[in-house]
């Protein structure tokens, strides 16, 4: 395909509109016009085409937008109303069913598909748009269906719990395309929605590099970081005379590490292993470093390839047996963790 060809995303929510979602109502919508409002700006900065398609679903499912410029998309305030069931099964059917109907003549076209429940499925064996009325069937149709996509199809859920997590798996969602959120506040629905800003980036940051579609849009782990995606995002190795790793031995504040090592402490200069789940703000830079050669990666194409958007967004580790992520640390008392390493820019 030549270099000239368009980018066109069609990027489609699928929001669970039933009635244990009415304390968040007003929330969805704002979460939801904050990420169109992100494709927009981001459509702009990358120059790709992104089109809008957005369903509800309760005890049926309904198509409010369908496949409409990301420039022209109206608040979702009047098309979001909650009241009956859960039919999540039917949801994610009729979606993705519906929007392979798209046409795909011209330019190189994507598909990115959102689900966000706060619940289990309970209603797609009444659901008029569903295949099937047995449960059963309904469940090997979605994993029939997420077998059969093409690659330039990603379909991504956000439950609300690991039972969710459990029976997403067995709808055959691939792991890595599962995140959980807390749906029992305000705040957890706005984390959501940093969870999904954040798989958006590096969807177009990797459209941009002729990736067309992921099974792994939610993990920092070996899906998302080995050496074929560090070539892709043109990540450069840091000459090794420019850093040092340092064991970290014990419980102890960075600066206080840094000066024991005899080291002079600059802000900024220290990277620490990231460990656990915690917010990484917009303008800390990341590091990754290979394990077996202690080689040591970074610069902004760094943080897209995490998909870290510039605002700030929870990010946790995952398994990966080949790379390590550093972060940043601009303050002089961030607490290290023992057994993990100190990246030091000299």
């Amino acid at each position: 395909m030549s270099g000239s060809q368009n980018y066109i995303n069609h990027v489609a929510l699928v929001l669970d509109a039933s009635s244990s979602m009415s304390h968040l109502s007003r929330k969805v919508v704002e979460v939801a016009d904050q990420q169109i409002a992100y494709l927009a700006r981001r459509s702009r900065e990358l120059d790709q085409e992104t089109r809008v398609t957005v369903y509800v679903f309760a005890d049926k499912v309904e198509c409010v937008i369908y496949d409409k410029d990301v420039l022209r998309m109206p608040s979702l305030k009047q098309l979001y109303r909650v009241g009956g069931m859960t039919a999540l099964l039917a949801a994610a059917l009729k979606s993705q069913r519906e929007l392979a109907q798209t046409a795909q003549l011209y330019g190189d076209h994507s598909f990115l598909t959102f689900v966000l429940t706060d619940g289990q499925e309970n209603a797609s064996h009444r659901c008029p748009d569903a295949p099937t009325r047995n449960p059963r069937e309904l469940i090997g149709a979605v994993a029939e269906m997420i077998r059969t996509q093409e690659d330039n199809w990603t379909l991504a859920v956000l439950v609300p719990d690991q039972m969710g997590k459990r029976e997403a798996m067995q709808c055959g969602f691939p792991k890595d395309n599962i995140a959980i959120w807390d749906a029992t506040s305000t705040q957890g629905l706005e984390e959501a929605g940093q969870v999904i800003r954040q798989a958006t980036e590096k969807f177009m940051v990797g459209r941009t590099q002729g990736i067309r579609g992921s099974r792994a849009v939610f993990s920092t782990g070996a899906e998302a970081v080995n050496k074929d995606t560090i070539k892709a995002a043109g990540l450069t190795p840091v000459n090794p005379s420019k850093y040092q790793l340092i064991p970290v031995a014990r419980d102890v504040a960075i600066r206080d590490w840094v000066v024991e090592c005899g080291h002079t402490y600059r802000t900024g200069g220290a990277f620490y292993q990231l460990s656990k789940s915690e917010k990484i703000q917009a303008r800390k830079r990341i590091a990754v470093l290979e394990k077996k050669t202690d080689r040591v990666y970074t610069g902004p194409e760094a943080r897209a390839l995490l998909g870290l958007p510039d605002v700030e967004v929870r990010v946790k580790p995952d398994h990966n047996d080949d790379f390590t992520i550093f972060v940043q640390s601009t303050s002089v008392n961030r607490k290290l963790v023992p057994n993990t390493r100190l990246l030091l820019m000299l």
